[in-house]
């Protein structure tokens, strides 16, 4: 289904020009068809990718908003731009590095300063060498993962376990994502500020950008529109308004890799937000980063050449869920319950695409190059240069 879906665009893409640079805002279609975006999500579900997805578009004056399947097994409500979803490692940009994009803009944080200096208990050969940069792009030395769930108690524990863990790698020399290294990047954040990141977000993101579908450990009146994650066998029962990731759980939901939930009408409040920092066009009354910041965190970073990661953020490349269409200078990311944001500056769109596809069990994988099909077909509609039958 996915395979032909894509090839049916690909073969209608193939005469279509480069992706456009940032600096040059393409012209978009006044009255997008949606079409062939409605029925590959209706396919996808229906293969079983995942038992509901709810996709989200913003461009210039516009927002589309489309939900299919279900709820989540057993669950037969039709989830739509209110439904919350579990982000996952959305977390990790929407939540700590935008933390971290303040904290450098304040001066409480250079991105080239060992960690350490900001989390004293990291200690052990070779953490001397690792930067605050080093960490956003994914090229500590920290192992990939950890079960920390299993060898901390409770959240104390946790930073504990991640302080003491051993580096495996030369800081620098190898590309590997690391939950650990988010998990370090908390507690600079949460020393600095003085607060847990959580109390943090919703102070100066969640509640000026008026994200009222956006928060660390939904309350339990939400709990009927929260998508149900995984039929976890460690904690007994179907997940649902409680983390996934069993890490984040042992923090008490609260960490800046995974633990944020939200929905696609916040997202795309959120990535309207972002592109209207990086114009440095910030609306007043709301949360802002400087253009010279945010720059300095989406640009790739190289670290090592070819890992094709910014600060934070990924960059669209041929393997992950960036569309092959994004304009330059495009961020984007994903998350492991079946999410992920792009925001592309060239065309000023946001694309978010929010499912549940561990429902009711990760070993699902039928979700795989769905997003980055949604991205295609996104781009597709509102661009009419990227279709030549128009």
């Amino acid at each position: 289904m996915r395979r032909r879906a894509a090839a049916t665009l690909l073969a209608a893409l193939a005469c279509a020009p480069q992706a456009p640079s940032a600096s040059a805002p393409v012209p978009l279609a006044r009255h997008p068809d949606w079409t062939p975006l409605r029925h590959f999500l209706d396919s996808a579900v229906a293969a079983g990718a995942a038992p509901g997805v709810v996709v989200g578009v913003s461009w210039p004056g516009h927002r589309y908003v489309y939900g299919t399947g279900h709820l989540g097994d057993g669950i037969p409500n039709r989830p739509d731009g209110k439904t919350v979803y579990d982000l996952a490692s959305l977390t990790k940009v929407v939540g700590l590095t935008t933390a971290m994009m303040w904290a450098v803009q304040e001066d409480r944080i250079a991105l080239d300063a060992p960690v350490s200096r900001y989390v004293p208990t990291f200690q052990g050969p070779g953490t001397d060498s690792v930067t605050v940069r080093l960490l956003l792009a994914h090229a500590s030395g920290l192992p990939a993962w950890r079960p920390l769930y299993l060898l901390a108690a409770n959240r104390p524990g946790v930073f504990a376990v991640v302080d003491s863990t051993p580096l495996d790698t030369v800081p620098g020399a190898r590309f590997l994502y690391s939950d650990l290294g988010a998990i370090l990047l908390t507690q600079a954040i949460e020393n600095v500020y003085g607060e847990r990141i959580d109390t943090l977000l919703a102070a100066r993101m969640f509640g000026p950008l008026g994200m009222k579908s956006t928060t660390y450990n939904p309350p339990v009146k939400w709990i009927p529109r929260v998508a149900p994650t995984e039929d976890d066998p460690y904690r007994g029962r179907v997940i649902r308004g409680q983390v996934h990731d069993e890490n984040a759980w042992r923090m008490a939901g609260v960490s800046g890799h995974a633990g944020i939930f939200s929905s696609a009408n916040d997202l795309l409040t959120f990535g309207e937000w972002w592109l209207h920092q990086q114009r440095g066009t910030p609306a007043r009354g709301r949360p802002t980063v400087n253009r010279g910041v945010l720059r300095s965190f989406t640009v790739e970073q190289n670290l090592p050449p070819g890992s094709g990661r910014a600060l934070g953020w990924e960059v669209p490349t041929a393997d992950n869920t960036g569309s092959a269409f994004l304009s330059a200078g495009s961020v984007g990311h994903t998350g492991f319950t079946g999410t992920s944001i792009w925001m592309d500056p060239g065309r000023d769109v946001v694309i978010v695409v929010l499912s549940n596809r561990v429902n009711p069990t990760r070993a699902n994988t039928k979700f795989v190059g769905v997003r980055r099909d949604v991205g295609d077909l996104v781009l597709s509609a509102l661009d009419p240069g990227l279709n030549p039958s128009r």
